[in-house]
């Protein structure tokens, strides 16, 4: 089995760097909007910090975790905005406090998970080391947001090797999430990394491919970017329809980003 600490360290260079964004904002800032409809900077870390409580729950209490996936079938269309809204009430530097003190508390307990343990999530059960990499890959797709409302520009990591790969395996679910019959057969997905080195996933001889930059592949799995406004291509008619649908995440797609320039 794989050592899994290399993405735990990636996990928490991706949150620290999140932090460092954040730490010194004021209050007016915390208030900006994100692209996330009726979010802020502050719904952002917010969810972080309610998604990592959660991650904790399915790691430490199963049965505890259970009750919050009991919540989020009875309202799987507001589930996640009550939890960011929840969080909000706090003052900014409450909210900070909360995210350092869970992501810590969870980065401790997925290190010490036993080898081969899977705990229960929204989706599939997870092992410690694809529960990292799922946080690693929302917490980037938040800092996106976070990002974009600051108008500051993030230079890709190689961090993102782990958000492509997470976004590749999820493409059967984000077809049955939309009550779509999966493609039969893997595609191949070949992505330029950000030191120009390819990431390569599936057969080569793949009649179904995606390629594009690396970078832009995960905006597009983390639906932060219209497919129309990114260098991402398909050959194929199944892989064509995917990158329509594509999501790395568990849960409802949501209605995604609308291409820039078009009227809002």
């Amino acid at each position: 089995m794989a050592d899994p600490t290399p993405v735990f360290d990636d996990l928490r260079a991706e949150s620290d760097e999140l932090d460092r964004l954040v730490a010194e904002l004021s209050p007016d800032q915390w208030a900006l909007a994100t692209p996330a409809p009726h979010w802020t900077i502050a719904h952002q870390i917010a969810h972080l910090a309610w998604t990592d409580h959660a991650a904790l729950l399915a790691v430490t209490d199963a049965d505890a975790f259970g009750r919050e996936v009991e919540k989020a079938f009875a309202s799987p269309e507001s589930f996640v905005d009550e939890g960011a809204e929840e969080g909000v009430q706090k003052p900014p530097a409450e909210i900070l406090a909360t995210w350092r003190t869970g992501r810590k508390a969870l980065a401790d307990a997925l290190r010490a998970a036993p080898s081969g343990a899977r705990f229960p999530w929204y989706g599939p059960p997870m092992s410690a080391a694809s529960m990292a990499t799922a946080r690693l890959m929302e917490t980037w797709a938040h800092g996106q947001d976070v990002a974009d409302a600051l108008g500051v520009v993030r230079p890709p990591t190689a961090r993102l090797r782990h958000v492509a790969r997470i976004g590749v395996r999820a493409r059967d679910y984000a077809f049955g999430v939309r009550g779509l019959t999966p493609p039969v057969g893997e595609f191949r997905v070949e992505l330029v990394g950000p030191g120009g080195e390819t990431w390569a996933y599936g057969p080569e001889d793949a009649p179904q491919r995606v390629t594009g930059p690396a970078l832009d592949f995960c905006l597009l799995v983390t639906r932060r970017a219209h497919r129309a406004d990114l260098a991402i291509s398909a050959e194929g008619e199944d892989a064509d329809r995917w990158l329509d649908i594509a999501q790395a995440f568990a849960g409802p797609p949501g209605s995604g980003r609308a291409p820039k320039g078009a009227a809002t």
